[in-house]
């Protein structure tokens, strides 16, 4: 099938209609596939045989190899590359081995298990990761999510029992690190810490977040993780971004080696760039206003899905995404009134069993179509997907290329556009797709030396763990060349705080 042939007219107005600004086409890719590794344990290369995995992709297993050897990786390929698998093969392969040595040994305490701390941005993407890891039907592997959503009564039987944790930047800040004693033989034997969608942590954000992870760094040590086994390795998975391992070495404060090339399959898809018709509306100066982009998606989204084309349509606003469907849902109504109850709206906000409902149905294509915001951005595994369309400028190329790659997941063209809204950045965009297919995508820009998120953060910790805190001030203050300016003035202010008033020898200023 020619998406340029056969999709492009579905879009509406006929095959070269006047919103039609350019055409570009992603062309497809084949794979490029590299044997088990020799490490990988028997037991787990046959649950993924099970899957219809029998052959990884050259990048998965150059990841996998570089974490099992106890480096930090980041893996920052394309969407729907396989990048989950790269990060649960050293995983699962460690907690596996570790869970059949106690089981060979009954009754003889061990303490060089192995546990896993996923972390990824939204619950959505903690709970498709979570159904994947329980279809490998490993018993060894007791996964579950500890999250806001998780029943409180379940909570200790998590943090005793197991042994593969996902959770999100914010129960780490607020429900596990401050807790670090109930967590103590959890932190002991943590083995691998997988940071999801790492380009997703930017800005003050981000900031945060890079020294969350020098935290969580600091206590696993605190407990001894890496005298067993080397300390918690750090694998990053990441969308196609600029100096990966640059950033996501920033983010965890040590040396990263970054994997990039992609050798998973693609289909082609063919990028629409559409700019709405000019209406008799009037605005500034007289000028004549465009159609909302939000009209416009939603019309398109109601051509697709009248044509049974499963479609997302992405928003940044979670109004915007509540608009289209219900625009959707009464064209579509006209048309034929069985199809309004295929089509949905998906946002933050909704009660976890909504969310697990709508994402059902999204794989299982009982819906045809839905409009979201950035939460189905990111990589949930979401296969068959037809078209994708835009509405307004995502904020970042490499945010623009994430969304147009859930199309075509499983190998298939596909097409996809980019609507316009009614702004001039959209407006020189979409006249001009050189700006943004003939230019390298954006790095994840983040200060974790920023003074002013560093304050809050270096506030002494209680006097049980005061003195340790200290002991890792004056090491990380000495530390010049690892640590700016800012580092060094807040943690001279934050031991004076500790102190008795005045600030220790090891953090005078320099």
């Amino acid at each position: 099938m020619n998406p340029h042939d056969s999709l492009i007219p579905l879009l509406g107005r006929g095959p070269d209609p006047e919103q039609l600004r350019h055409v570009r086409t992603i062309p497809a890719r084949q794979a490029v596939h590299e044997p088990w590794p020799t490490w990988a344990h028997p037991d787990l290369v046959a649950a993924y045989g099970s899957l219809g995995i029998h052959e990884p992709y050259r990048h998965q297993i150059q990841a996998a190899n570089l974490a099992h050897g106890g480096e930090h990786v980041v893996i920052a390929t394309g969407t729907a590359s396989g990048k989950s698998l790269a990060y649960q093969l050293p995983a699962l392969d460690a907690i596996h081995r570790s869970e059949l040595r106690v089981l060979s040994e009954p009754g003889k305490i061990h303490d060089d298990g192995a546990v896993t701390l996923y972390l990824s941005p939204t619950k959505a993407l903690a709970a498709d990761q979570l159904a994947a890891i329980r279809s490998l039907g490993l018993p060894t592997v007791r996964a579950e999510t500890y999250d806001g959503d998780t029943d409180p009564a379940s909570r200790r039987w998590i943090r005793d029992h197991a042994n593969f944790i996902l959770a999100n930047p914010d129960m780490l800040h607020f429900g596990i690190l401050p807790n670090h004693a109930w967590w103590a033989s959890f932190f002991r034997r943590l083995r691998y810490v997988i940071v999801d969608e790492a380009h997703s942590y930017r800005g003050v954000f981000g900031s945060h977040v890079a020294n969350l992870m020098r935290r969580l760094r600091r206590i696993c040590e605190y407990y001894g993780a890496g005298t067993a086994h080397p300390g918690p390795v750090f694998i990053a998975a990441s969308a196609t971004a600029s100096e990966p391992g640059t950033s996501f070495g920033r983010l965890i404060g040590a040396p990263v080696r970054a994997v990039a090339e992609d050798c998973s399959p693609h289909g082609s898809t063919t990028v629409a760039f559409w700019e709405p018709a000019l209406t008799e509306l009037k605005g500034e100066n007289g000028a004549r206003e465009r159609r909302t982009a939000v009209a416009e998606t939603a019309d398109l989204l109601a051509n697709l899905v009248a044509s049974r084309i499963r479609t997302i349509a992405f928003i940044k606003s979670r109004r915007g995404a509540e608009t289209i469907a219900s625009i959707t849902k009464r064209l579509l109504d006209e048309v034929d009134p069985s199809l309004p109850q295929r089509v949905a709206a998906y946002r933050s906000g909704y009660l976890p069993e909504e969310r697990r409902a709508l994402e059902k149905a999204l794989r299982s294509g009982e819906l045809l179509g839905v409009s979201s915001t950035s939460a189905l951005e990111l990589g949930i595994d979401i296969s068959g997907l037809d078209a994708v369309l835009v509405a307004g400028w995502p904020g970042t190329r490499a945010s623009l290329f994430q969304q147009i790659g859930r199309a075509g997941r499983a190998g298939q063209d596909a097409i996809a556009a980019f609507v316009a809204s009614d702004d001039p950045l959209d407006t020189y965009l979409v006249n001009h797709p050189e700006a943004i297919f003939d230019v390298s995508v954006e790095a994840t820009v983040f200060d974790p030396s920023n003074p002013y998120v560093l304050g809050p953060i270096f506030v002494p910790p209680p006097r049980s763990f005061r003195w340790v805190w200290l002991s890792w001030a004056c090491s990380a203050a000495r530390q010049r060349s690892c640590w700016g300016s800012s580092w060094r003035r807040a943690i001279c202010a934050a031991g004076r705080r500790a102190g008795s008033g005045r600030t220790p020898r090891a953090l005078r200023p320099w």
